[in-house]
């Protein structure tokens, strides 16, 4: 069973119809018991970062998702959730992060170009257990902030709007996607696929 961690932030239903598309047997949840039975955790999230950390540790299930991390546990944070792996973020002020990935989550600082960076766009991929090395996958962003100051080992997929930004990272059994998998078409599908297929 996939979890999808349920700590009021982001749309969590379409990652589920993801997934169960592709017939992983997945369950939205705040509880604790689920997250040490599944095989697999996911953490959704759009939004404000120091609303969704705010939340993530009212909800009491920080903890446990940490432990099973700790285990091992193959670990997905998308979007917002991949910003939360980082160590701190400058989205109206300055919020510690799960510490999880090394980085910071920093605004778009782009001349002439729209921020929210929305729509699709194209990867730079590396090798990684989630995609190939030179895939040339267009995948769709909806943000305003993004990861900055990832050492280069476990940045596994950047974009470009203006500059270089990371779109993707990887340690050990914690991955991140800036972008939404779960509307990406065939690209995000076959990444939420090689996750769920991890142990």
């Amino acid at each position: 069973m996939i979890a999808i961690i349920d700590y009021g932030m982001g749309n969590l239903r379409s990652v589920q119809k993801a997934l169960e598309y592709l017939g992983f047997d997945a369950r939205i949840t705040d509880k604790r018991q689920d997250l040490i039975d599944a095989s697999h955790i996911i953490l959704p999230g759009v939004g404000a970062f120091g609303d969704a950390i705010d939340s993530l540790n009212k909800s009491g299930i920080r903890e446990t998702m940490l432990n099973e991390i700790a285990k091992g546990k193959p670990f997905l944070g998308i979007c917002l959730g991949m910003q939360l792996l980082l160590d701190r973020s400058f989205e109206n002020g300055e919020y510690a992060g799960l510490s999880l990935v090394p980085g910071d989550v920093v605004p778009f600082n782009v001349n002439g170009l729209k921020v929210p960076h929305m729509g699709w766009n194209n990867l730079i991929t590396r090798d990684s257990a989630l995609m190939d090395a030179g895939d040339s996958t267009y995948v769709y962003f909806v943000h305003s902030y993004h990861a900055a100051g990832v050492p280069e080992e476990y940045i596994i997929a950047e974009a470009d709007y203006g500059y270089h930004f990371t779109a993707a990272v990887c340690r050990d059994n914690v991955f991140g996607l800036q972008f939404h998998p779960e509307k990406s078409g065939d690209a995000g599908l076959a990444m939420l696929r090689r996750f769920g297929g991890l142990s």
